[in-house]
């Protein structure tokens, strides 16, 4: 006689907004946070995921949720993957640590509440004109900018996708 499998353990990373601090208490510190949509994800993503991950003993994701990722305007159909689907492709790596998620249009709200010690964005942020930056710098945290691996956008991918 089977039994039924067990889910897979990168399912525990998954935590609902209000389960997020408790779940970063038990985590090994410093603590990085990045945030986006990830809605394809692709090389550029996981590179940046590791390199941010590598800056402390855990990578915390938060994830715009589907009403905050249409907001972001990158298409009447994005994202094409639901938050669930994202949540659950960005567990599965290695680099990250916890994934949850934000339904406004910037995550300053959930980084004031968690106060992780490394706030990460990508691409060429001026990390000095986010309210995020001053925010975790308040409490003696760091914000910096990884650059993204050039040639790699899920904007581009799709566009790629619909012009075949």
């Amino acid at each position: 006689m089977h039994s039924a499998p067990l889910p897979p353990h990168f399912l525990q990373k998954i935590v609902s907004r209000e389960a997020a601090a408790q779940a970063l208490a038990d985590l090994p510190r410093p603590i990085v946070f990045t945030n986006g949509v990830f809605d394809v994800l692709h090389r550029g993503h996981v590179t940046y995921l590791a390199t941010a991950r590598a800056l402390g003993g855990s990578l915390v994701v938060a994830l715009n949720t589907d009403k905050s990722a249409r907001r972001l305007d990158k298409g009447p159909d994005r994202p094409l993957n639901n938050e669930q689907d994202r949540a659950v492709l960005l567990a599965a790596l290695e680099s990250v640590s916890l994934v949850t998620w934000f339904d406004d249009d910037t995550p300053l709200e959930l980084i004031t509440e968690l106060k992780p010690d490394v706030l990460v964005k990508g691409g060429d942020y001026d990390m000095d004109k986010l309210a995020e930056s001053a925010v975790v710098k308040s409490y003696g945290g760091t914000a910096l900018a990884i650059s993204f691996v050039d040639g790699y956008s899920t904007s581009a991918l799709v566009q790629k996708i619909r012009a075949s």
